[in-house]
């Protein structure tokens, strides 16, 4: 998505009061941007905590701020100046974190982003924007431009199936219909089950829904999904993120604070932190039973609960 984020941000770069900030991290992708701001982009260094007190004070004078690094080093290492400096003066800093999940694979746990958008949400005021394909960036990047709330984009890899006509973007899509369970994925994961779910029979085959921002208050659930989960077999939550604050802990209570059952529920998470060994993003999914072959044994459960 490194390709599409750097053409929307190009974009917008005419507007004079956008900075765009960097830890270091963009070559072979941002140079476009880099050329288009000029002194305007600006390289924070190995300095992140620095880097987000920095773009907070630029916030307060009125500028658009658009912070960047690899995702763990974007909110975990300056965590303290994200809720200090930022969300507890409601400033409109856009967080952006590339590699989401087990985005960086081999790289092991120090790179690894499970528990992001669970930790962020903690904030007051904050955002969270998911985007699933590489399609969904222009509109992501202008959501989160135009909001007057600060914002965390957790970017991955846009993973549909090849010839597949990607949806026009909103916060929740539906990728597939049937007579089967619900399922709602957060962004990029619901790609590799789309082809999946499309080869199973009508009767079988899950309604398989995207989301892409969070947290659920400020998007609720669509009516269609609603109607559709009052009749489903079951339902399944998706997320490559820790099970410890993710969305499946978030719907459920916000499902129970609307009184709307829910039925044999299912939740797919990252397992975990550490693992024996280390392999690219599919291997890790495989390991935490995020994988599609994985997920239709979770429906075959489901269809027989």
């Amino acid at each position: 998505m490194r390709k599409q984020l750097c053409d929307a941000l190009v974009a917008r770069a005419t507007k004079p009061e956008m900075v765009f900030l960097t830890g270091d991290l963009g070559f072979m992708a941002l140079e476009p941007l880099q050329q288009a701001l000029g002194p305007r982009f600006i390289n924070a260094g190995v300095a992140e905590q620095n880097m987000i007190s920095v773009a907070a004070g630029l916030a307060r004078q009125d500028f658009e701020v658009w912070v960047y690094s690899i995702a763990p080093f974007c909110y975990a290492r300056p965590f303290e100046q994200i809720r200090n400096d930022i969300t507890f003066h409601n400033l409109p800093v856009k967080l952006i974190g590339n590699g989401g999940g087990y985005g960086y694979g081999v790289m092991g746990p120090t790179h690894h982003a499970i528990e992001d958008y669970g930790v962020l949400l903690t904030l007051p005021g904050m955002s969270v924007y998911v985007p699933a394909f590489d399609e969904d960036m222009d509109a992501v990047i202008a959501r989160a431009g135009a909001s007057s709330r600060p914002a965390y984009i957790r970017m991955g890899r846009g993973e549909p199936p090849k010839g597949y006509a990607v949806p026009a973007y909103a916060p929740w899509r539906q990728l597939t219909c049937g007579g089967g369970p619900v399922v709602i994925a957060v962004g990029p994961l619901a790609g590799i089950y789309i082809g999946a779910f499309e080869h199973l029979s009508a009767e079988y085959r899950p309604n398989l829904w995207i989301v892409s921002e969070l947290p659920i208050e400020q998007n609720p659930l669509p009516h269609e999904l609603l109607s559709q989960l009052e009749k489903s077999p079951g339902l399944c939550v998706a997320e490559e993120h820790v099970r410890q604050g993710g969305f499946g802990s978030d719907l459920l209570l916000h499902m129970a604070e609307k009184n709307r059952a829910v039925r044999n529920f299912r939740h797919c998470y990252a397992r975990a932190h550490h693992f024996d060994r280390y392999g690219s993003q599919k291997f890790l999914r495989q390991q935490s039973a995020l994988d599609a072959d994985s997920m239709l044994d979770v429906l075959k459960g489901l269809h027989h609960a």
